[in-house]
């Protein structure tokens, strides 16, 4: 019993201290997307996507790279940006690039897994794109994009956006109130994945044992990096099913990516447990819901394809320049979480600008209605998400309770 509670306590202050090294990193994701949600309205972006084919897999990737992280968010943004006129193509280059090469995505993988791997997911990012849209035009799906788009209807009204331009607007507090109010569907959108994700990895590294990550992903456990083949594409192959068991989006998945790198996981493994969020259940659902079965399964066949494409690519590129990185530079249970460094005085800087943001948008400025369209989230799903979040409350408060007083 003392085991247990002493496994309990140490599991409950990791997680305090994962929160903790990423608190800033959130926020300062989130007010860049949210400014950039704001300054650039979704009109602008699709009147630039219908066109030439290369151009617009890079405005679509662009606009991506300048959007939220949100997978739910991503959904809504491409079923717009494809019906109103962008190509299939780029719809699908915004997707994948809203999901891969985010800002505030890299901010908190450098945090918890290094350089190396910031630099894998924009480089991942990249050759997702590359390969879908190689995979596009060589199947050349006609069909399947003239039943999606009808599948999507056309009594989907535009929302008024104004005409101002990016400078005008961030001189009017109207708009930063619309900003505010982004900022808190942000943070609305994620608060659940990201309390359930950065929980079940505090939970790992407490109480999972190494051989159970040994049995799971082959080859790990010897204590050195060389891999065959057929093993990491196992790991690659892996990865997915991990993060479909633990769908709780790329963000609050982090920490635990950084647990499966330390205990020895190959790059290309946790690469793909990364780029897993859009290969999940869930996703497939909503994709059938805007575009039809067929449509969805095949985005899965050409995500997932992509994916497995991008992260083998990766780990032997990497491992060409000896840039493949270390597990032994990973450690995800550093008592020392809460010292004075920089981190400390970050998050006191961004819990002051998030705490104007709330008063700005939420209290000042209550009259600025700001509403953005989301995927037609699962209701099971969220009452699931939230009830767990609310039990990983408890399970952090007892915790921190039996680490500190008992």
């Amino acid at each position: 019993m003392s085991n247990f509670l002493k496994q309990w306590g140490e599991a409950a202050f990791t997680t305090a201290g994962f929160f903790w090294m990423a608190l800033w990193a959130f926020a300062l994701g989130y007010v860049i997307s949210s400014m950039i949600q704001i300054f650039v309205t979704e009109k602008k972006m699709q009147q630039t996507m219908g066109g030439k084919e290369s151009k617009g897999v890079l405005l679509g990737s662009f606009f991506g790279f300048i959007s939220s992280s949100c997978s739910f968010a991503a959904l809504a943004s491409t079923k717009s940006l494809f019906k109103k006129g962008a190509s299939f193509v780029s719809s699908i280059a915004f997707l994948l690039a809203s999901t891969n090469l985010v800002i505030e995505l890299g901010i908190i993988i450098s945090i918890f897994l290094g350089w190396q791997f910031v630099v894998g997911e924009y480089a991942g990012g990249i050759l997702l794109i590359g390969i879908s849209w190689m995979l596009i035009r060589l199947i050349n799906p006609k069909k399947l994009i003239e039943n999606a788009r009808k599948n999507l209807g056309k009594n989907e009204e535009d929302t008024d956006e104004s005409d101002q331009s990016w400078k005008q607007k961030m001189k009017s507090e109207e708009s930063w109130a619309k900003v505010a109010k982004q900022y808190g569907m942000e943070w609305k959108m994620v608060w659940k994945d990201v309390t359930v994700g950065f929980t079940i990895a505090g939970i790992v590294a407490a109480f999972v044992p190494d051989a159970w990550f040994q049995t799971l992903f082959v080859g790990t456990g010897n204590g050195n990096a060389d891999f065959t083949f057929f093993e990491i594409l196992e790991h690659i192959l892996v990865g997915p099913v991990a993060a479909f068991i633990t769908f709780i989006g790329s963000m609050g998945n982090i920490p635990l990516a950084a647990l499966l790198f330390g205990k020895g996981v190959s790059f290309a493994g946790v690469m793909a447990f990364i780029f897993s969020d859009l290969v999940v259940f869930p996703i497939l659902r909503i994709n059938a819901k805007y575009y039809g079965w067929k449509m969805s399964l095949f985005i899965l066949f050409l995500l997932f394809t992509a994916l497995v494409g991008a992260s083998l690519i990766l780990h032997y590129a990497f491992d060409f320049l000896s840039f493949l990185p270390d597990p032994s530079q990973v450690s995800v249970q550093d008592s020392d979480y809460f010292k004075i460094n920089y981190t400390f005085f970050l998050n006191l800087a961004f819990l002051t600008i998030s705490g104007y943001l709330i008063y700005l948008g939420f209290f000042k400025r209550k009259d600025i209605m700001h509403m953005k369209e989301m995927a037609p989230k699962s209701k099971t799903l969220e009452n699931v998400l939230k009830y767990a979040a609310f039990s990983c409350f408890i399970w952090l408060a007892g915790g921190l309770i039996v680490k500190f007083f008992v």
